[in-house]
């Protein structure tokens, strides 16, 4: 006769079986439709492009190739694609930026919320999360009304005398980057706000208690144990940043290209579909370096602070 327990073990083994079970069909759904069209990519990316747009099923590593090096038309030598890693450049870089800046403005906006009466923050966060209710595209043309030559900022400066002729703003890499500061900016408040609202600012007051000047409480007290949070907020702007399309495509006016505009360009005008797949690939891959990052630092920050 079993006992208890070996009946118990075998009653948890039968609920987790039968939760597998009901689960089965949503996880395949879910599996074949995360998959699915990262293995269409995929093998697009080895194949040989079309005349006329699309793939012929013909194994080729040209668009592979192509991501870094170009060949020659005359005599067929390679070397390296001066655009493709300016664009690269341009991407990382810009993303990095916008990363650095908004965690400038986004850190004392999330100060300034946490450190106001439990009645009014929600007020505050609310404020804060308005902008989400609006499309991309239409927030896009928004900054776009500002910086242009005819904009808020120019027609500002010049009404003030401080400048004569309109400040060339648009089509430029800075205005991107105003652009893409201007978007992600939430996404960066809310998460430090997060972890910023579970701080026990008795231990700031204690720094101060012991003499501690206001950059030492900041950065000895405060920013570790916000630091989660900094990284949340940093990847939740640095990832859609790095494959941004709309803002490069509206204030960059197409000239100063980004991943994003890079890839819609391969598979449209270009018409190198296996191209555009190694670059969406090779983006997925920046994008992955980021997450292993962020996943390394916050399990380093939870295991130091408990």
């Amino acid at each position: 006769m079993a006992s208890a327990e070996e009946v118990a073990k075998e009653a948890e083994r039968r609920d987790i079986r039968d939760r597998w079970l009901l689960s089965a069909p949503a996880l395949i759904i879910i599996f074949l439709a995360a998959t699915g069209p990262l293995l269409i990519v995929v093998i697009y990316s080895f194949l040989t492009p079309g005349p006329y747009g699309g793939v012929v099923w013909k194994f080729s590593t040209d668009g592979w190739l192509s991501v870094l090096m170009q060949r020659d038309i005359f005599d067929d030598t390679l070397a390296f694609a001066d655009a493709h890693l300016s664009i690269f450049w341009r991407s990382i870089s810009l993303s990095f930026y916008t990363t650095v800046l908004t965690l400038f403005f986004g850190f004392p906006t999330a100060y300034f919320i946490a450190t106001r009466p439990p009645k009014t923050r929600e007020v505050w966060v609310f404020l804060v999360t308005i902008p989400f209710w609006t499309n991309l595209l239409i927030r896009t043309f928004a900054m776009q009304q500002v910086i242009r030559n005819e904009g808020l900022v120019n027609t500002a400066l010049m009404a003030l005398g401080i400048i004569k002729q309109p400040l060339q703003i648009m089509n430029t890499d800075a205005a991107i980057l105003l652009g893409m500061i201007y978007i992600y900016l939430p996404l960066m408040v809310l998460p430090i706000y997060a972890s910023m609202e579970k701080l026990d600012f008795r231990l700031v007051e204690a720094g101060y208690d012991l003499y501690a000047g206001r950059w030492q409480v900041l950065r000895r007290i405060i920013f570790p144990l916000i630091k989660p949070g900094v990284i949340a907020g940093s990847i939740l702007v640095f990832i859609p940043s790095l494959g941004a399309y709309v803002i490069p495509r509206v204030l960059g006016g197409g000239k100063n290209m980004m991943l994003g505009n890079l890839i819609e360009l391969q598979f449209g005008a270009g018409r190198n579909w296996p191209l555009g797949a190694a670059i969406s690939i090779t983006l997925m891959v920046l994008v992955m370096i980021a997450l292993l990052f962020y996943v390394r630092n916050a399990s380093g920050s939870e295991g130091a602070h408990g």
